[in-house]
């Protein structure tokens, strides 16, 4: 029997940036940051301000000349943040371990509070305060400070909405003064070979700048929880600590956000495209989250030999092989085994079909499916759910 797997990278940020599966997410350990003081953290929203009704503060298109990255970069680079998080978990030492291997499984480790300080990179795209980051950069932080180019205060920074699927989130700080912005440009239209920019903060190295072009579009991508199906591939260095830091054209506008690099190569860098961020902008900023169908099962295809394995006599359709607790595929009553072999009538070819249907559809939309169980064609009406990260 052969049956197909679905390889999943997992990134682990216990300490920072961690090798997975041949991709680094580009947050960097900082342990060597001092102590500072928390300020109040600002709960102003007012998505109003956002980049949307922005006025455009970075044009350069009537540049010309051997300086333009140069002279790009001078209207750019203060919009373009560090960002220091602290995050405490319980754990046990190394130490702990080693004990219990010498005394055995009822050696008692203690579990102690331990403190990872780490860093990434993000971008201002409102004059009061929004910025666009990355999931990975801010998840689990209980403290997020924000330091702009040449200034000494740092400002306390809160969580306004994130997206795992996509790596984003969205934070505000309160500067008490309009701040520079980064014009959000238009990824679309990028060409392969066109030149790319990344300013980033990699190794703890503020504002680093490198400068490369933008070597494929559309590069399929799982890491973790977030799924990427048109990622930008580029050849401008990303580092550890690049994170959530723009990716930028010559104009200055910002055509992607830096996300993670393939270890095992040289200049292979990937950058989530603006316009998938500004599809999902909105909801960041006033509902805190994207609301995600979900069915709650994993899948796979029903293939000749799973076929003759199971004993059954349909070609086509997407085997369930786990069904979530609670899910709306559990609530509907699927279970492990069904053969999903229509829905609403169409034929499912593949799980990969059947998986980008549910994607496209709405929280609360109802399909139809015919499934095969115990040799019996059954229909099933279930009703889509929201995706909740945190039971994932």
């Amino acid at each position: 029997m052969n049956v197909k797997t679905v390889k999943t990278i997992i990134i682990s940020f216990v300490a920072g940036a961690f090798l997975t599966g041949g991709f680094w997410l580009g947050v960097q350990n900082a342990s060597y940051f001092k102590e500072t003081s928390t300020a109040d953290r600002s709960t102003t929203s007012n998505a109003d301000n956002t980049q949307k009704g922005a006025v455009k503060n970075v044009s350069l298109m009537e540049t010309t000349g051997s300086n333009v990255i140069a002279d790009m970069l001078d209207l750019a680079g203060p919009a373009v943040v560090k960002i220091e998080t602290e995050s405490t978990r319980r754990g046990s030492s190394n130490r702990d371990l080693f004990f219990r291997h010498f005394f055995g499984e009822d050696y008692q480790i203690p579990q102690q509070e331990r403190t990872t300080q780490s860093l990434g990179t993000g971008f201002i795209i409102s004059k009061d305060g929004y910025i666009l980051t990355n999931h990975h950069v801010v998840n689990g932080a209980q403290q997020i400070k924000v330091n702009m180019s040449g200034a000494e205060q740092k400002y306390t920074a809160k969580v306004i909405g994130q997206d795992p699927e996509l790596d984003l989130a969205v934070l505000k700080i309160d500067a008490g003064k309009e701040l520079p912005i980064l014009e959000l440009g238009n990824s679309d239209q990028i060409r392969v070979g066109e030149w790319s920019v990344a300013i980033g903060n990699p190794y703890g190295l503020d504002h680093t700048v490198t400068v490369g072009v933008i070597s494929a579009k559309q590069r399929p991508l799982n890491i973790g929880q977030a799924r990427f199906k048109d990622l930008l591939q580029t050849d401008a260095s990303i580092n550890p600590g690049n994170s959530g830091g723009p990716l930028l054209n010559l104009s200055g506008e910002v055509i992607g956000i830096n996300t993670a690099i393939n270890a095992e190569g040289q200049g292979i860098g990937f950058a989530i495209p603006i316009n998938t961020v500004q599809e999902v902008l909105d909801d960041l900023i006033n509902k805190g989250k994207v609301a995600r169908p979900w069915l709650g099962i994993s899948m796979q295809d029903l293939t000749p030999e799973l076929a003759r394995y199971l004993e059954v006599d349909v070609k086509e359709g997407a085997v369930i092989g786990f069904v979530s607790e609670g899910s709306p595929a559990e609530k509907a009553g699927l279970a492990q085994g069904d053969i999903i072999v229509e829905i609403d009538k169409q034929k499912v070819t593949s799980s990969e079909q059947l998986a980008e249907i549910i994607g496209n559809a709405k929280v609360g939309d109802r399909h139809q499916l015919l499934l095969l169980r115990n040799g019996q064609m059954n229909t099933v009406s279930v009703t889509i759910g929201e995706k909740n990260y945190n039971s994932q």
